[in-house]
């Protein structure tokens, strides 16, 4: 791999870290990147999860604020999408992927319209101060958990705008500003995408020249975004998602059937 490669895939990896964090979006960056310097789309999509994983080790060490308090929810979502990442990974080893493909488009368009629908109370109070914190009834939160799962599910599997995904379910199922949800959502799914990596690491076409350069500009992009994310206003968040996952339906809706 050349110098230059190298430079494009840590730029794509610090703009892919900054934009997981802030929109949920990396795979719209950094998987392109990836099919830019020749990798095939298999390949490009395992060495993709793989680098993934420093993200959510940036994004971590950089929302320290935001994730104080929220252990014991990051530790009761962590295994669950643990398990899915795992399963996801299986899943993309062993089957197909042209019919699951299909199904995307619809998924994240039903996502973003979920988020685009939400409006959240206004707060006075900072994000760091306020805990997100699992709603009731218990019967809405264990349905919630499921969600969870079978994102965590299909992020090891496919993953692009998975991020979009899981913050949809998990707006519905904690409290709290936008801000605080985006850094429970980072942290739990660096373990669906770590749990996903072993086994692409085990049985997957990992390319590690191109995934050295891209994880160690996910870490660094991880690691600037919750910055950004105290900028921005929770509502404009909330939108931009929204609106970005759309653009990314019509994308994948493009390429899936036409």
């Amino acid at each position: 791999m050349s110098a230059a490669e190298i430079g494009w895939l840590i730029g794509a990896g610090v703009l892919a870290g900054i934009v997981s964090v802030v929109a949920s979006l990396a795979s719209l960056v950094s998987y392109p990147a990836l099919l830019a310097i020749g990798l095939p789309p298999l390949s490009a999509n395992v060495t993709n999860t793989v680098a993934l994983v420093f993200t959510s080790l940036g994004s971590a060490a950089g929302s320290r604020p935001e994730l104080a308090g929220q252990r014991h929810t990051v530790r009761k979502l962590s295994w669950l999408t643990a398990a899915g990442g795992a399963l996801g990974a299986a899943i993309l080893l062993l089957t197909p992927a042209s019919a699951f493909e299909r199904a995307v488009p619809v998924l994240v368009a039903g996502a973003s319209i979920l988020l685009l629908a939400r409006r959240r109370p206004a707060s006075p109070i900072p994000a760091a101060a306020v805990p997100a914190r699992v709603r009731r009834p218990e019967s809405a939160g264990r349905v919630a958990q499921v969600g969870v799962f079978v994102v965590a599910a299909y992020t090891g599997y496919f993953g692009a705008a998975g991020g979009v995904l899981m913050l949809a379910v998990l707006a519905t199922f904690l409290d709290g500003p936008m801000a605080r949800t985006i850094a429970v959502k980072n942290v739990i799914a660096g373990f669906a995408n770590g749990f996903a990596a072993l086994g692409f690491i085990a049985f997957g076409p990992v390319r590690w020249a191109a995934a050295v350069p891209l994880a160690a500009g996910f870490l660094l992009g991880g690691w600037l975004g919750p910055g950004v994310v105290r900028r921005l206003p929770g509502e404009a968040l909330r939108i931009g998602v929204g609106i970005a996952g759309l653009a990314v339906a019509v994308k994948l809706g493009y390429s899936a059937y036409f």
